[in-house]
């Protein structure tokens, strides 16, 4: 057995004791980085990439915070239960916006009901059942394409089809429908990553065991991915809550102090409403603590409908 202290190395390293015998360790050769078999070079690449992507973080969070400061700034004061529960009076100088919060929360999630269903089942159609080839690129470039098209020629696609065609007139049914085409294309693209990201065992295990394949889609499939499907629900909802454009031709409109009755009623919506205030509004300079106050109403509306979605995501995800 061999003892003492360790002995230096040729190259300029030392030797340490392990078990009875010698273990080299690494030459500490000119310009090492800190993490042993990294060169140098390498590792400062990767720490200047963290930085940069730390920066990026900082100033989106930065951004983020400048805004809603300078809305809580600017709006705090109009926030009130009065405002929260009444409808515009006096030429929607005064009173409340009730009816703007309905509007929205009816026109958000009507649009999820609609868009929700149909982009799951071509998700579900595109991964599982589709052959791949040319037809199969071309649809997914189609989806790709629709998910940057404005919001406004969706609105005038609404207007024309929705509004006049199937003379829905301007409503809660159009304005759905319309934003639900609008989330469509990000809806399907988050499912069927969704799908792509559960592992192909659990479908070889599923019909190794006799199931058919549409059991296997959705009793092993549809339960792995449905927390990946929240995510573009999450989104979605985001998208439609704050759309202005699809819903001023198709749902929206100037002003309206009762509550709808049914799907085939236009409402107001807090974004159109803001809107209106600041551009079209009787007196813009008095409203100005309306316009602020509308708008931080429309970001913890939004914020609230995405936490509920959160939530029930992180239990289904527990689950599995």
């Amino acid at each position: 057995m061999i003892t003492g202290t360790p002995a230096p190395t040729a190259n300029g390293g030392a030797t340490q004791e392990k078990g009875g015998g010698l273990i080299e360790e690494m030459p500490e050769a000119a310009g090492a980085s800190a993490i042993p078999g990294v060169p140098r070079g390498r590792h400062l690449r990767q720490t200047g990439m963290f930085g940069i992507f730390r920066l990026a973080v900082l100033i989106n969070g930065l951004a983020l915070a400048i805004i809603i400061g300078f809305l809580l700034m600017n709006g705090w004061k109009a926030i009130t239960w009065s405002f929260l529960t009444e409808a515009p009076t006096h030429s929607m100088t005064r009173g409340g916006i009730l009816p703007c919060i309905v509007g929205t929360f009816l026109l958000s999630f009507g649009s999820m009901i609609v868009a929700f269903p149909w982009g799951v089942a071509s998700a579900i159609y595109l991964h599982e059942y589709a052959r791949p080839g040319p037809a199969l690129r071309i649809i997914r470039l189609g989806i790709s394409n629709l998910a940057g098209v404005p919001s406004v020629v969706f609105g005038l696609f609404g207007l024309a089809f929705f509004v006049t065609w199937c003379k829905m007139g301007v409503s809660v049914l159009s304005g759905s429908l319309t934003l639900g085409a609008l989330i469509l294309p990000v809806i399907i693209g988050t499912s069927e990553e969704a799908l792509r990201s559960v592992p192909q065992t659990y479908r070889e295990a599923s019909l190794a065991l006799g199931a058919t394949k549409w059991q296997t889609i959705y009793r092993v499939v549809l339960p792995a991915a449905l927390p990946g499907m929240l995510t573009g629900s999450i989104l979605g909802i985001s998208r439609a809550a704050g759309e202005t454009a699809a819903i001023m031709f198709t749902a929206a409109v100037f002003f309206s102090k009762n509550l709808p009755k049914s799907i085939f009623d236009s409402v107001m919506a807090l974004p159109y409403h803001v809107y209106v205030l600041a551009t079209a509004g009787t007196d813009i300079e008095k409203t100005r603590p309306l316009q602020y106050g509308t708008a931080l109403v429309l970001i913890a509306l939004v914020f609230g409908m995405n936490l509920l979605a959160i939530v029930y995501r992180a239990r289904l995800q527990s689950r599995h």
